[in-house]
Parts: structure tokens; sequence; C-alpha cells
């Protein structure tokens, strides 16, 4: 599980760029299709198509470079220090792979002559396809994941690495490029080999979650919201979204991976939206802007009289909140903490509602963000060809179904929801944090907040590095190149190198005659210019 929501939370960064791309892609494809264009000839208007069209190119850019994105966003988000080399690993990683498998489809006469393929359809049939430029065996955003969970292994071993002294200026993140190449190298030799046997298993894997029908439309909608309190969602969503286990769509005679790329190439086109590509989402906008309002009015309701004025303000902002924007929070994590059973429930309705929209053949989709704005840019603009209209039709009926079964179980069980309490003191909206801390789970950004805050400050860390190099007597000069902190001292005998690696949190430690040499990475230059007030030092 901890494996499972680090994966899921690197797609974080990648994915970050998405919604505001999406807005833009939305808007643009909405006022330049040509279906829309029919029934509304202002739209015609050249100016405003070129405006438009101009709109439209800027979101398509995310879209189209979503492998790259994700090489270098997930060595990124992956890495714990050194960002910063660990972007550049993923970029010259991905360029490596790339350029690697372009060169051994040439050697071994594989590569289709791209002149005598003007459609596309030889480089499809032969897997094979052009990214930045490079005519490339076709990993899709599979081939940006795995380079960037490569090249952070690669950075987390290598920014620790010891190298000879007489290579020192490679050591530390200028290392983690420099093995990415040969390693990324052998990556790319062994997918040339391998890749056909996975990707005819990947296939068959997303025909299977296509023809798992309304069956996995009802699975997926339950299971993804159970695992959102332990913050694993993530893990499935986005493999869902952005590769082939959302579903391979042909559109316009070519194949999308993902219902992201495939929802946003149907923008696109003046044909029907299959539901297909979008059974995974239209739901999600029909229960959190009818459904969890409605959880939320049970709540209200089922307040005790003398507390209805307190708690219906805090349900109101909570419900708008859910409507508007789609942040569903302070609702699910509220009744999640007053009773879990509850949130089950939610689960399992959440499951249907996704369903219901799916049977009814609805097709608006978001790259994240499920709430009246994104449903206007991605339904309403989008045309009939949404069947935008099926949002409010669906949505008064899961209204009333949450509404209907919150109230008879929190009555019929007697949860303490909001305004239930025997305390109105204690009338709140309950958080993530909190209702993790109550049920006992701990996600991965709950350790790394609760070991960042055992962390020494800077001051603290730079007093006891003094104490550690032998007290201020001790030390004759206090300098710092870019990842090295460099302390010159008289007596090394009194320099603790244990202290300063195991509790100071030094990277790695070498000496050079006089001079101790702790590696803290980007913190060295901090911890150089605070020494050297504390010491009186003057530049």
């Amino acid at each position: 599980m901890r494996t499972f929501e680090t994966f899921g939370r690197s797609f974080l960064l990648p994915v970050s760029v998405l919604p505001a791309a999406g807005i833009l892609k939305g808007i643009g494809s909405a006022f330049t299709n040509k279906g829309t264009i029919a029934m509304h000839p202002w739209m015609a208007d050249k100016t405003l198509q070129l405006i438009m069209g101009f709109i439209s190119m800027l979101g398509g850019v995310a879209f189209k470079n979503l492998p790259v994105i994700f090489a270098v966003g997930i060595a990124v988000g992956l890495a714990k220090q050194e960002k910063g080399s660990a972007a550049l690993s993923g970029l010259l990683g991905f360029l490596v792979l790339h350029n690697t498998l372009n060169y051994l489809l040439k050697v071994s006469g594989t590569l289709v002559n791209m002149a005598k393929d003007p459609t596309g359809a030889l480089l499809a049939q032969h897997m094979q396809t052009t990214v930045l430029g490079i005519q490339t065996m076709d990993l899709n955003v599979f081939g940006g994941i795995i380079t960037g969970v490569i090249v952070y292994l690669v950075h987390k071993k290598a920014i620790k690495m010891k190298v000879p002294q007489v290579l020192g200026f490679f050591s530390g993140p200028r290392l983690v490029p420099i093995l990415t190449i040969p390693v990324m190298a052998v990556v790319a030799l062994v997918f040339f080999v391998i890749w056909p046997i996975i990707q005819q298993g990947i296939n068959e894997l997303s025909v299977a979650i296509l023809r798992s029908g309304y069956f996995g439309t009802l699975g997926y909608g339950i299971v993804e919201r159970l695992l959102l309190p332990f913050g694993l969602h993530h893990g499935l969503n986005w493999p869902i979204r952005t590769t082939e286990l959302g579903g391979i769509f042909t559109i316009g005679g070519k194949q999308y991976a993902g219902t992201i790329s495939a929802y946003m190439a149907s923008l696109g086109t003046n044909g029907a939206i299959d539901p297909m590509i979008t059974r995974f989402s239209s739901g999600k906008f029909i229960y959190n802007m009818f459904g969890l309002p409605g959880a939320a009015l049970a709540m209200y309701t089922c307040a005790k009289p003398q507390n209805k004025k307190t708690v219906g303000s805090l349900l109101l902002a909570a419900a708008l909140t859910a409507f508007l924007t789609g942040i569903t929070e302070p609702i699910e994590f509220t009744f999640l903490f007053v009773a879990p059973a509850l949130y089950v429930i939610h689960a399992v309705l959440a499951g249907f509602t996704l369903l219901a929209t799916n049977l009814c053949g609805a097709a608006f989709l978001t790259p994240t963000g499920h709430g009246l704005i994104n449903y206007i840019i991605y339904g309403v603009l989008q045309g009939t060809r949404t069947h935008w209209w099926l949002l409010p039709i669906i949505g008064v009926i899961c209204f009333f179904a949450y509404f209907a079964v919150f109230t008879f179980v929190i009555k019929k069980f007697d949860f303490k929801t909001p305004g239930r309490e025997e305390d109105p003191s204690t009338i709140a909206l309950h958080g993530k944090k909190e209702t993790r801390q109550k049920l006992g789970v701990k996600s991965i950004k709950d350790e790394m907040e609760g070991s960042s805050n055992k962390e020494l400050t800077l001051h603290d860390q730079a007093l006891a590095l003094i104490d550690a190099h032998g007290g201020p007597d001790n030390i004759t000069n206090v300098n710092a190149c870019i990842t090295r902190l460099r302390i010159n001292v008289k007596d090394e005998s009194l320099v603790d190198k244990d202290l300063i690696v195991n509790e100071l949190k030094a990277m790695g430690f070498a000496k050079s005659g006089m001079q101790m040499q702790s590696i803290y990475g980007g913190r060295a230059n901090q911890l150089k210019v605070e020494i050297r007030e504390i010491l009186g030092m003057v530049e």
C-alpha cells in the first residue's frame, strides 16, 4: 500500500498542468468545432476563429506531450532532494530511451518508412510513433512513467554515491544525469526486445477493462471512493486517465490511449463522443454536484433544532464547494469521521451513480475537478454531443436518493453527524488530518509531515555542526560549493564524522587535508551562511 500510494502521489506533479491545459483545449474546441459553428454562424468570424484556434493549440501542447511531461514530473515527484538534477535526468533519460529505440529500429531494418506512410497506418500497425520528432516504438505515456521511475532509482543511488577524489566534481547531483545515459540505453535495449509482448498484454487488459462494461464502471466507482481515505485513489485514477489501461480508442483514424487524450481528441471532431471514454468521469459530476449536497441536506435535517442554524451555514458552504468546484473533502471526511459506515454507503451510491450515468449515455469528462465550472466547459460548451442535459435530470434523482438513504441511516443508527452531538460547541466539519488520526490511517504525506517536523531548524543544525567540528575555537574557515559544506579545522581528531552523517543529516562526508567536507546538497550554502554568521566571520 505504501508503494502504491507513493507511486500514485508521484502523478500529481505531471498532471497538475492538465486542468489549465484542459480548460484552454475545452474552450478553444467549443468555439472551433464545425458542428457548433453550423448551429451558431456568428462563431465563424475569422478573428474569433484565429483566437480560439490559438487557445485550443495551447491547450493541446500538454496533451500531445504527456510522455515527456510524465518522465520529468514523476522523477521530480519521487525525488526527495536535488529535484533539479532529477528533472534534468528525467528529460535526458527520455531522450536517450527514444533515440536508442530509433537506432535499434534502424539497424534491425524494422523502422517504418514514413515517406510511404502518409496516413500513419503502417506506424500504428508496427507499434511505432513519433515523439519530439523522433521515430520510435510507441510506448505512449508508459514510456514516460517508466523513465521517471528508473531515473528516480538512479537518482536515489547516485546522489549518495562516493567517487574518487579526482572525480569529485562529478559527484552528487552531477553524477545522476551521467549515469542516466547508460542506464536508459540498457533499458531501451531491453524494451526493444520485450515491449511487443508487454504491449500485447496491455492491449488485452485494456480490452478486458472495456469489455467489463457497466459492471466495470460500477466497480471502479465503488473502489475509487473507498481508496480515497487512504490517499490511494491517485494510483487508480491516473493510469486509467493517461494510459492504455483506460482504453485504446480510435478517433479520426488515429489511436489514443487513456480517457483524457481520447476525450480531448474527440472534442476536435464533429462526431459523437463515445460514452465509454467518459464512463469513469461523467458520474462524478453528478454525485459531487447533487449527491453530496443531498447528503449535506440530510445531515442538516437530522440535526437538533437548536443546532440547525450553526450546522446549516457549515453544510451549505461545503455543499456549494462540492457543487461549484468538485472539492468534496469537507463533506466526505465529515461523515467518514463521525460514522465510517456512512462513507461506505456513499461509495456504493457513487458506484451506482457512475453506472446510471454511463447507461444513459452521458459523455462529458474533465482532467480533474468535477464541479459546475468544468461541467460548463467540458459539457455544455461542447454542444449536444456530450448529452450534457442528462446531468440535471439524473442529478435530481441522485440528490433525493442520497438524501433519503442518509436520512434513514442517520436516524436508524443515531449517527452523531454535525448538529446531533450532545455538546453544541463541538459542531464542526472534519478534515483529512483529524479523520485519519481518529481512524488510525497514515498516508505518505502524513509521514512526510511528521518527519519534517522532527528536523532541526537551520540555526540549530548550524550550532550542532559547529560542535561536531570541535567547537568555534577549532574552526578556521567555513565555505561551500554547490553541494558541499567545507569547514577547515585545526585538529581533525575533534571532528565527529558519525554525528555529522547519522544525526545531522549529511548525505556523505569526506576530507581533504584539514578541510572537512559534508554533503548537504542545496542546503550547503545556507548552512555556510548561518555558521559564518554565528562565528562572526565577515565575508
